[in-house]
């Protein structure tokens, strides 16, 4: 069933939604690298960017209230989340030398621990709290006008429609599980010349980091409560200061190896 007022966008939305994070996910190496295709860490993030901008226009098309109060809400998170989740761009393509999602992973596998590093992953670990929709900034499973982000810009949509966006939204936290895993804990990464037992000693790697990425969600999710709307610029502040401060670590140590201290 469709709304009277909705427009072709609303019903194109959602494969639009489903294309863009499904073209993500390829772009990022589960269990293998490199990919036979480029996977540019930039193109990710307008990808993840461009099936948010789909969906909140979708929100906004047919005109109720609760679809642009979730629109102005995405938005406003999106907008918060943003430069944060540059900042983290930034520490990674300066430690690893490329935007690469593959070949980043190989260099920061082979460049061993570093606090800018920490500092990225729990800046990133936020941002992917946000973007995707889980407490404590969104509760996927809520129907609360007061409350809902995402669940608010999908109320009018129905059947395969909202299939397709139900699945893109997994899709997308699979995105950020995978990329977590392939940058900040990349071993068990199946190199060329692949074998057989590498391949699957890399697929089992992946399930379980995936495994335990969900098993540290459902801990977060089952430890606090959704925070009030206006709170969460205060959460995504701290993403962003956690990525400055990663930045600011990084160009130290740069200053100071070239010095030679």
């Amino acid at each position: 069933m469709l709304a009277e007022t909705a427009s072709p966008l609303f019903r194109a939305a959602p494969y639009g939604v489903f294309a863009a994070n499904a073209l993500a996910a390829l772009l990022v190496p589960t269990f293998a690298t490199p990919l036979p295709f480029g996977g540019d860490l930039i193109t990710l993030v307008g990808l993840l960017g461009l099936g948010r901008f789909l969906l909140a226009l979708a929100g906004l098309d047919v005109g109720t209230a609760f679809g642009g109060i979730g629109a102005s809400r995405e938005v406003m998170i999106a907008a918060l989340a943003e430069p944060a989740l540059l900042l983290v761009v930034f520490i990674l393509a300066s430690l690893g030398g490329s935007t690469d999602i593959p070949a980043l992973a190989a260099s920061l596998g082979a460049g061993g621990l570093r606090v800018s590093l920490g500092f990225a992953l729990l800046a990133l670990a936020m941002v992917a709290l946000a973007e995707c929709g889980r407490i404590p900034i969104d509760n996927p499973a809520t129907h609360l006008e007061l409350t809902m982000v995402h669940e608010a810009m999908v109320l009018e949509y129905g059947g395969r429609h909202l299939a397709l966006i139900e699945w893109a939204a997994a899709l997308k936290l699979l995105v950020y599980f995978t990329l977590i895993a392939a940058l900040f804990v990349p071993w068990g990464l199946a190199t060329p010349p692949w074998t057989a037992p590498a391949l699957l000693f890399g697929a089992i790697a992946v399930l379980g980091k995936i495994t335990i990425g969900a098993a540290l969600l459902a801990l977060v999710e089952t430890s606090l409560a959704k925070m009030r709307v206006f709170r969460v610029p205060d959460f995504l502040a701290v993403a962003l200061m956690l990525g400055a401060l990663g930045v600011l670590l990084l160009f130290f140590a740069q200053v100071f190896a070239s010095e030679g201290l």
